[in-house]
């Protein structure tokens, strides 16, 4: 039996001076810590909030102990007390220190600060209560008051953090109220999550110089609510009848689709208030809406395109680690490719360019991006193949996208040996290349005026196509294509030459009040053509879904209201005819071509029906193609592609018809 109690003694000993050394250094590294973080930063905020739970600690034990002796603390239980509180301090800050509660903002305190403080407190008291169980056995001690410490520390330390939240709200000099400069008021249209985010920093921030006049939302039962102090008035289609007092109108409705938004720009043109509107979520990199976000209403908001949902994983395996390059990166379309591509973390993206322009755009913007990313541009043509296999030479690139072309359609109909050069001289040039080189995969960027062409920009694109899906057959290198439709904002179509016309009074010109066009936006086609490099196998040519086609005329008269004016009584509309090689309407498919459905719903991959040529028979008509743009021969050059591309359909088809037939007579004799 006395043995059995030196052992109890022993182990109780041992655990004990366990735990103090673990307290002892435990306290002293977190105090030589602040000590030199003291050093270096001696003014911080954070010394005055260790100070105050330093003192919270103390003074809530203190009437822990208080409480339960009923304000009336017997002489040895007031020794305990002067024994615990150091301890209690120590491990209060200690635990702190480590749960990073110091490094908090405590002006923007929020929920989940308030679970750190409240599993922060937790740990503070477990421990305790170990600490007063080891040294003090399981008698003795008042173990209520361990409990009231807990309930009392825990009140103790939200209240100083809020109070922190207040001051800066209320009473600091940069505290909103304190702010002398006049706001604008701001009536927010929708009541959700986004709305209410936003309305939190506007009435947490200064900067912003706004107040909030209150909400309108759809939601019939929100009416009459209070959201952070403002009232929810009434629907959105109510709103020209609202009798308040606002200056902008603020849409916080990320999700709505087009028509939505469509219906809510008519309401606000109604109240003649300026109206503005927060992004859709796949806009933001971060996925976070702010103020700094807010932004006039687009007409990308009125298309109501829904967020691309990618395949991450399998992206990542072909673009995470690896070298990219990148043909046309300073255009549309292959600078939104190369932002696109960074999210990814690539080893090396390389953007290659031919004007010198775009280059030094790409070059600014590389200056801020921070990304362990490798970036390059180089200044090349892929006209010429010794400049690109220069770069492929140097830097081996393991994915390629191809979206270096030609593409104004009334410029290269009176260029044609320029675009066939470029888009399939060039086209021709990377594919050999990545071929030489062992690029793991080749991706051309198509257009849906590829599909029976009547111009020479969609026959040379047409035949690119042709091109890759030919080669792929020979090739280790996997080559796809992706076709898609328009691109808004892009450079020179219609939406920046309407919004140019429209600064300055009009007339907005069209070509014919029949003519539509499919649009994405440049963001949605990019992560696509990527998403689509992921999928691709076996020389497939993609189709993205692109929606309704809309009419021109449309598009127009919609931009010209959100200028906040009116079609043909402010901003005149005059149709000019239709210029050289221009189409009424775009197809997306090719009558042999059928449609067959990938993991991804926004992505088909169109089926031949019809065998591809042979390269060694395909390449000897692209040599002549190439042949006859080296000598500026026009003629020659369409008579080739109706050759090479059966439903090429220009205006003057039965004069090249003619000739072509004539050719190959010729040519056979």
């Amino acid at each position: 039996m006395c043995n059995k109690k030196k052992t109890q003694c022993l182990e109780q000993i041992f655990i004990s001076y366990s735990v103090s050394f673990i307290c002892l250094y435990l306290s002293i590294s977190t105090i030589k810590k602040l000590f030199m973080y003291s050093r270096k930063n001696m003014n911080n905020r954070n010394l005055k909030l260790i100070s105050l739970d330093a003192l919270a600690s103390i003074a809530t034990l203190y009437f822990a102990f208080l409480i339960r002796f009923d304000f009336s603390i017997p002489d040895n239980f007031l020794l305990v007390f002067f024994d615990w509180v150091p301890w209690f301090m120590l491990l209060q800050i200690s635990v702190f220190y480590f749960a990073n509660l110091y490094a908090r903002i405590w002006r923007y305190t929020s929920l989940f600060d308030l679970y750190a403080i409240l599993s922060s407190v937790t740990i503070v008291s477990a421990i305790s209560v170990i600490f007063v169980f080891i040294f003090s056995g399981s008698s003795g001690y008042p173990r209520s008051v361990l409990l009231m410490y807990y309930i009392l520390n825990t009140l103790a330390t939200i209240s100083i953090r809020l109070c922190v939240r207040v001051y800066y709200t209320h009473y600091h000099k940069d505290s909103i109220l304190k702010n002398p400069k006049p706001k604008k008021t701001l009536l927010l249209i929708g009541a959700g999550k986004t709305g209410e985010k936003i309305a939190r920093e506007i009435m947490t921030t200064s900067r912003h110089q706004y107040s909030i006049a209150g909400f309108v939302d759809d939601n019939v039962e929100k009416h009459g609510a209070l959201l952070h102090g403002k009232k929810i008035f009434c629907s959105i289609g109510d709103l020209p009848n609202l009798n308040i007092k606002f200056d902008e109108l603020l849409i916080t409705a990320p999700t709505a689709s087009g028509d939505q938004v469509r219906r809510i720009v008519d309401i606000c043109k109604h109240t003649g208030k300026r109206y503005k509107t927060v992004p859709a979520i796949n806009e933001i990199i971060d996925g976070e809406i702010s103020m700094a976000a807010v932004r006039d209403v687009s007409y990308s908001d009125l298309l109501g395109r829904e967020e691309v949902k990618l395949d991450m994983n399998s992206i990542e395996n072909i673009l995470k680690g690896k070298r990219v390059l990148i043909t046309g990166a300073g255009g549309s379309i292959g600078s939104e490719l190369v932002k696109q591509c960074l999210s990814f973390n690539p080893a090396e993206i390389v953007c290659l360019d031919t004007s010198e322009q775009n280059i030094h755009r790409l070059d600014q913007f590389f200056n801020k991006v921070q990304s362990k990313t490798i970036l390059k541009t180089v200044l090349a043509s892929v006209k010429s193949k010794i400049e690109c296999d220069k770069v492929f030479s140097e830097n081996r690139p393991h994915v390629v996208f191809h979206a270096a072309a030609y593409k104004h359609v009334p410029i290269q109909e009176t260029h044609p040996w320029t675009a066939v050069n470029t888009n399939i001289g060039g086209t021709l040039n990377i594919v050999e290349l990545s071929n030489k080189y062992l690029v793991d995969k080749f991706v051309l960027v198509s257009t849906d005026k590829a599909v029976n062409p009547i111009n020479i920009m969609g026959a040379t694109k047409r035949t690119a196509e042709k091109l890759i899906q030919s080669y792929n057959a020979i090739s280790k290198t996997t080559f796809m294509a992706v076709r898609f439709g328009n691109v808004l904002g892009s450079s020179g179509s219609a939406i920046p030459t309407f919004q140019k016309q429209i600064n300055e009074g009009g007339p907005l010109t069209i070509t014919h009040p029949e003519m539509t066009r499919y649009f994405m936006s440049i963001q949605e086609a990019s992560q696509l053509i990527i998403q689509c490099g992921a999928l691709g196998r076996d020389g497939e040519i993609f189709l993205l879904e692109m929606g309704k086609p809309i009419r021109i005329v449309q598009m127009a008269k919609d931009l010209i209201r959100l200028s906040g004016l009116e079609p043909e009584s402010d901003i005149p509309i005059v149709y000019t005819g239709l210029r050289p090689g221009e189409k009424l309407y775009e197809e997306l498919q090719l009558l042999n071509e059928q449609k067959v459905s990938t993991s991804h719903r926004k992505i088909m991959i169109l089926k031949d029906k019809k065998p591809h040529m042979p390269w060694a028979i395909f390449k000897s008509s692209i040599g002549k193609l190439i042949e006859s743009a080296k000598n500026l021969d026009s003629e020659k050059i369409q008579i080739l592609l109706d050759q090479i591309i059966p439903t090429y359909r220009p205006r003057d088809f039965k004069t090249i018809k003619r000739k072509s037939e004539q050719y190959i007579i010729k040519g056979q004799a």
